[in-house]
């Protein structure tokens, strides 16, 4: 069983950075696909970035594009998600998934890390 568990959440200020890390146990990650959702209260989960088994391929939701990048360390069994230029919108819990595949409209979630509260104050 892949256990994934994610860290570097926080407060920060408006225009700040975050780097976020999911690291997994149990099995190695570099045979799927990978991908960071978030969760706004009172909102639906969101897709926000999605990495190929390679990290040659990422998909962003275009309400980060150009701010943050998802990347993998295979070697270390890790996955990134940069945060630059932080806004107040970008406040929610951040879940690192394991996915079926890196591309399509609805990605099948195989398994989810527990989440990591990333706050951004004006």
């Amino acid at each position: 069983q892949v256990q994934l568990v994610e860290s570097g959440g926080g407060l920060v200020q408006a225009g700040g950075s975050l780097r976020l890390s999911c690291a997994a146990s149990g099995r190695t990650l570099s045979s799927y696909a990978m991908g960071w959702f978030r969760q706004a209260p009172g909102k639906e989960r969101e897709r926000v970035a999605t990495v190929s088994t390679s990290g040659s391929s990422t998909y962003y939701a275009d309400s980060v594009k150009g701010r943050f990048t998802i990347s993998r360390d295979n070697a270390k069994n890790t996955v990134y998600l940069q945060m630059n230029s932080l806004k107040p919108e970008d406040t929610a819990v951040y879940y690192c998934a394991r996915l079926m595949s890196w591309s399509g409209t609805t990605p099948l979630v195989l398994s989810w890390g527990q989440g990591t509260q990333v706050t951004v104050s004006s």
